[in-house]
């Protein structure tokens, strides 16, 4: 069953960027970018986790100030949502760019891991059902977010294969 502090910390909030959960890099990164697209500066904080440049800050005009400024934030919020023992590898970076890089490389780069995660979600999917004292609603919303993980991996499933796995796991009793 899911606590309200789950949902906040996995929607994320406006004061602090998502956490990460290394099972799902995917996710993570794009509640981050929806995180820095709403904030101010937002298209210059994006681009400073996708590009890469080097400069002093004297050399820059006012609009690489602006991208420069908008990198120093991108990396407040990139480390802000990381948890210590992954903050610990990538801490000698300084740049956005190269933070973003090195954790998905390590959370979400490598076949292994994606592999590894798609497995956990199809036997998860497998061994589903409806839990003993578990309401619709709650069933409902366990089943929505198995889902939606399978989707941020890319992993496709029918429709109807996805409704019979639903109807076809839940107690009896529920009428």
């Amino acid at each position: 069953m899911s606590s309200n502090s789950d949902d906040i910390q996995a929607a994320g909030s406006d004061t602090r960027p998502p956490m990460l959960d290394r099972t799902d890099y995917e996710s993570w990164s794009q509640r981050i970018r929806l995180y820095c697209r709403g904030k101010e500066n937002g298209v210059y904080i994006l681009q400073s986790i996708d590009q890469e440049r080097a400069r002093t800050y004297d050399d820059l005009n006012d609009n690489e100030k602006k991208r420069f400024n908008a990198d120093v934030r991108a990396t407040n919020i990139v480390l802000q949502g990381l948890p210590k023992d992954i903050y610990k590898l990538i801490n000698h970076n300084i740049e956005a760019k190269a933070i973003w890089d090195n954790v998905k490389m390590l959370l979400a780069g490598s076949e292994l891991t994606k592999e590894d995660r798609e497995s956990q979600l199809y036997d998860e999917f497998e061994r589903f059902k409806m839990l003993t004292g578990e309401n619709i609603n709650e069933y409902y919303v366990r089943f929505h977010k198995l889902v939606n993980d399978m989707r941020n991996m890319r992993m496709t499933m029918p429709n109807i294969q996805l409704n019979s796995k639903f109807v076809n796991n839940m107690s009896p009793e529920i009428g």
